[in-house]
């Protein structure tokens, strides 16, 4: 990772857009590196889009800017999101989706229609698809969605994984830290999988 990588997390209020940034650039720090997150866009009251930018690297991180088609990955946290961030990622980047859609506040008051077939556009472009839902209640922390999707990022970045465990631990709620970091490594695990599994396809 010479230069900066920039990954864009996106959602609505209230699924943990915002932790799971700060859990990223702190996990990049206690690695070694330079991290920086941006301001959050939209509103973060529930129901609203969210999106955050955490950019890091080994050298300064100077600028917080990501143009359209410059991130290296967009870890999005449902498939309306994912579909409207989809022109975010930089070509040969990556997409990380939880694979359940959330009605955004247009449509659940009649201004906008949910897309259809989400999962198949969002296939067609490359991403990978991930029951962070489902593995969440697998693992009794039905709410640890977000870090079950930074589980799923953390096997394609270089960060140790006890460094991510570590911070999990210090920045969640104490009572929460057991079911958090088995929803870590339960997306680790899926996503570690599925990779093998599509180099075995590959092959």
């Amino acid at each position: 990772m010479g230069s900066a990588t920039t990954v864009l997390l996106c959602g609505v209020g209230g699924q943990g857009t915002i932790l799971a940034a700060d859990l990223l650039a702190h996990t990049a720090l206690e690695s070694g590196y330079d991290a920086k997150v941006s301001e959050i866009h939209g509103m973060s009251q529930r129901g609203g889009a969210v999106t955050t930018v955490v950019r890091f690297g080994q050298e300064p991180v100077l600028s917080m800017v990501s143009d359209p088609g410059r991130a290296d990955c967009v870890v999005s946290f449902e498939t309306t999101e994912a579909l409207r961030n989809l022109a975010n990622v930089r070509e040969g980047g990556y997409l990380l989706v939880a694979d359940e859609s959330i009605q955004p506040l247009p449509v659940l008051i009649g201004r906008a229609a949910m897309p259809e077939h989400p999962q198949e556009t969002l296939a067609a472009a490359g991403a990978t698809l991930i029951p962070a839902g489902e593995i969440a209640r697998e693992v009794g922390s039905p709410k640890s969605v977000n870090v079950v999707l930074l589980g799923a990022l953390a096997t394609r970045l270089a960060f140790p994984q006890n460094a991510w465990e570590r911070v999990i631990a210090r920045r969640v709620p104490t009572r929460t830290v057991e079911a958090n970091v088995a929803a870590f490594r339960a997306g680790f695990d899926f996503a570690r999988a599925a990779e093998e599994a599509e180099r075995g396809n590959a092959s």
